[in-house]
């Protein structure tokens, strides 16, 4: 029976989960973990740790783990984390923490405890003697959880701490001189940015990656893995045309200008060009001399026409702030490329930010693909399984919850038109919280959200509501969204971090809400991608808790007018509701939905294609500044160039180490320069690159034709730049005038997440246009 029984686990695991890794070797091992609890519940605590310091002596140094090291580790853990946080790991959590320690994205369902496995694995790696950071979505989860399990590393004899944006630098290099360091993707990528761009190896905060265990591992690694986290340095004022701002934003569409169905373009009609035209003074906005208006009015009109308050952004504390699509809330450090910023506080009459050049930037994917080990965990891991392959090399392991789940998921309910589904939600809403089951209703924006709880309040049913306006408190009101009675409207709700427990924080009528049928999950829409719909569902039914979940859509739905617009003959909706039951209306959502990853998965490939040769000349680059940095490589090539004035420079100093860092300050400023220019000439590059294809050339091909050449002359031009510098530079008694000769960094830098370009080529903009006219004749 036994062995029909591990064939037949086997057997549903190969047809029910792609991607997955066999658990088998790791079931085998939790006998033995349970046989040493009460050998490890007898130690006092210095003992365990002085037990964890002898297990660390054992494995410090190996390449990985043996069976007895993963047994020994998931008992220790278990039992600090008993001792410490009050609880005694699942056997299903230590087959999370095995699955991150062999290098695998562990999916787990909300609730079953990840935090903890999370820490026992960054445990296990750091007694292996390597260096973990432990990847999170945002600032509050690293903190939270560096604190939370604080005293469980603590008592296993590990050093653990957190990096946040509050931090100096100073404390950022106490949290990387730990074990094990929490921070948020971002974090961490800008302190990598950071210290490529230090003159002197004492300012360096980071040392060499080794393992990362990424949270929300499919949010880090697949939804956020092409954008580019950037570093730049001022030039100006971002001044945009303010005078263009006023005359667009009198345009209207379909007279003076038109969109795409995709709404990712926006053109005027002849009428707009003219009253543009004559708007500005009579220019000719197609004429060379107008070509500069030309800019400024098509990007005026992309943030007039195709960027929405409180759906793209907020106006909050006098600026503009981005929304994160994927997770409903502000993206602080997010800005568009410098023009559509501009455009957008024009359009919204705030202060201009300040203009930067990149001085550079990098990838999350390629952020993470510095680590040679990394892991992962997150409750939706298996539909990505695929690109997590493709794109990092790793397998999933879907870990089996504690308790099997329970929660009912209905079926979606689907109307013709958006204000029919609105009205259905709002009479489900009320159906329910008649009976006291809490609800959680997920929205797709800010708008939605705050649109839903206005009508909600209007039919005296109160709500509370998340969103990226109130995003701080996010925690208290996910804690509180389990209490009888309570009905919580939210943004996308992945990476929040904290879980709805029934009964509310206290968990007191717990009992009565699981009676009455638990969490009551409603999606407004269904999701871009069927990861974010799992998610929102996942809320409910937590630990084998009682719950179930409903979806309700629209085929008027962006996601269905952006990616299945062309809806098959005879569906009908019934005449009062407007409710659709045919089947192929149910098709056509889901078809939209494949669309709309397909297209997400290209763009991600497409990224990485071209980013893949930029991450080799930049790792390239990087190992000869690495040089200069720690060497005396500069001065020595710049006594050679220069062996009169080096020996005048040398004379005055008197000190060879101030000697060597006066050197080594020119040549990292000139290639530091000469890549933030190259960086602008790519971007030119690649922003060009598809017309190209006109020519029935290759785009990538080409990008690479134009983008090697330029690259290896860095390096030499930096070397030519620096010994005409030092020939230029008056030698003083603090060494070289270089503000003189032009030597000089920019005195204010910052960092930030770019948008995704929003700006086609001028081949797919035409594309679009006969696309989008094409299916005007056909309507």
């Amino acid at each position: 029976m036994a062995l029909i029984s591990r064939v037949g686990k086997r057997l549903r695991r190969i047809i029910q989960r792609p991607g997955s890794v066999e658990l088998t070797r790791y079931e085998a091992l939790l006998p033995a973990v349970e046989k040493l609890e009460p050998e490890l519940e007898k130690l006092e605590d210095a003992e365990l740790t002085e037990r964890a310091g002898k297990l660390r002596d054992a494995i410090g140094g190996a390449a990985s783990f043996t069976d007895s090291q993963l047994i020994e580790i998931c008992a220790l853990g278990r039992e600090a984390a008993r001792r410490k946080l009050g609880e005694r790991a699942f056997d299903v959590q230590l087959l999370g923490t095995m699955g991150l320690l062999t290098g695998h994205v562990v999916q787990m369902e909300t609730g079953e405890g990840k935090t903890l496995a999370g820490a026992l694995a960054g445990a296990g790696y750091a007694l292996r003697g390597r260096r973990v950071h432990v990847v999170t979505v945002n600032d509050y989860l690293a903190r939270r959880d560096a604190e939370w399990m604080g005293p469980v590393y603590d008592l296993l004899g590990v050093t653990v701490g957190w990096v946040e944006p509050a931090h100096s630098k100073e404390e950022r290099k106490e949290a990387y001189g730990k074990e094990v360091t929490y921070g948020a993707v971002a974090e961490i990528g800008f302190d990598v940015l950071r210290d490529r761009l230090v003159t002197s190896a004492d300012d360096l905060v980071q040392k060499a990656p080794e393992v990362a265990i990424v949270d929300e591992a499919d949010s880090v690694l697949v939804d956020e893995a092409r954008v580019p986290l950037v570093m730049a340095g001022s030039i100006d004022h971002n001044d945009a045309d303010e005078e263009v701002a006023k005359i667009v934003r009198r345009l209207r569409l379909g007279l003076h200008y038109e969109t795409d169905s995709e709404g990712r373009n926006a053109w005027l009609t002849s009428a707009g060009a003219s009253v543009v035209e004559k708007s500005l003074g009579g220019v000719d906005l197609y004429d060379e001399s107008g070509s500069d208006r030309l800019a400024a009015v098509n990007v005026a009109l992309h943030a007039h026409a195709l960027l929405t308050r409180d759906v793209d952004y907020l106006v909050r504390d006098g600026k503009v702030q981005l929304i994160n699509a994927a997770r409903g809330r502000v993206a602080e450090l997010q800005r568009w490329p410098d023009g559509l910023q501009a455009a957008v506080e024009a359009k919204e009459q705030v202060t201009a930010t300040d203009r930067g050049e990149i001085l550079d930037s990098i990838t999350v994917q390629a952020l993470l693909a510095r680590y040679p080990e990394v892991a992962g965990m997150t409750g939706t891991a298996v539909a990505v399984a695929e690109q997590l392959r493709e794109f990092y090399k790793l397998e999933v392991a879907v870990i089996p919850p504690n308790t099997p789940n329970v929660r009912e998921d209905q079926q979606d309910r689907v109307f013709a038109s958006p204000s029919q589904k609105l009205r259905a939600i709002e009479e489900e809403i009320r159906t329910v919280h008649e009976t006291g089951r809490p609800i959680l209703v997920g929205t797709q924006d800010v708008a939605e959200s705050e649109e839903l709880a206005e009508k909600l309040a209007k039919a005296e049913l109160p709500c509370v509501v998340l969103n990226a306006r109130n995003d701080a408190e996010e925690a208290a009101i996910i804690a509180e969204a389990g209490k009888k009675g309570a009905v919580t409207v939210s943004t996308q709700m992945a990476g929040r971090g904290t879980d709805i427990r029934l009964g509310g924080s206290d968990g007191t009528t717990r009992e009565e809400v699981a009676e009455l049928g638990g969490l009551h999950v409603i999606g407004t829409a269904r999701y871009p991608s069927s990861r974010l719909d799992g998610q929102l569902r996942g809320r409910s039914g937590r630990q084998g808790d009682p719950g179930s979940a409903i979806f309700f859509a629209s085929l008027n739905d962006d996601l269905v007018l952006s990616n299945a617009p062309d809806l098959p003959d005879g569906i009908d909706a019934d005449t009062e509701t407007g409710e659709i039951t045919d089947p192929a209306a149910h098709r056509q959502l889901n078809h939209a939905q494949r669309v709309a990853e397909g297209v997400d998965l290209e763009i991600h490939r497409n990224t990485w294609r071209y980013t893949r040769l930029i991450e080799r000349q930049r790792a390239e680059l990087l190992e000869h500044r690495d040089k200069v940095l720690h060497t005396g490589l500069a001065a020595e090539e710049l006594e050679k160039a220069q062996p009169e004035k080096f020996a005048e420079l040398k004379e005055k100093l008197d000190d060879s180490d101030r000697l060597e860092q006066v050197c080594r300050e020119v040549r990292l400023f000139h290639l530091d320069q000469l890549w933030s220019d190259h960086l602008a000439y790519l971007t030119d590059v690649r922003e060009s690159i598809h017309l190209r294809a006109l020519a029935r050339e290759t785009p990538l091909d080409e990008f690479h034709r134009a983008a090697i050449p330029e690259f290896h002359k860095i390096i030499a031009e930096s070397a030519s730049r620096s010994a005409k510098t030092l020939e230029e530079a008056e030698i003083t008694d603090n060494g070289l005038d270089l503000e003189d000769v032009g030597v000089r960094r920019a005195n204010t830098t910052w960092t930030y997440l770019v948008h995704d370009n929003p700006f086609d080529s001028d081949f797919e903009q035409t594309v679009k246009k006969v696309r989008s006219m094409m299916r005007m004749k056909k309507s």
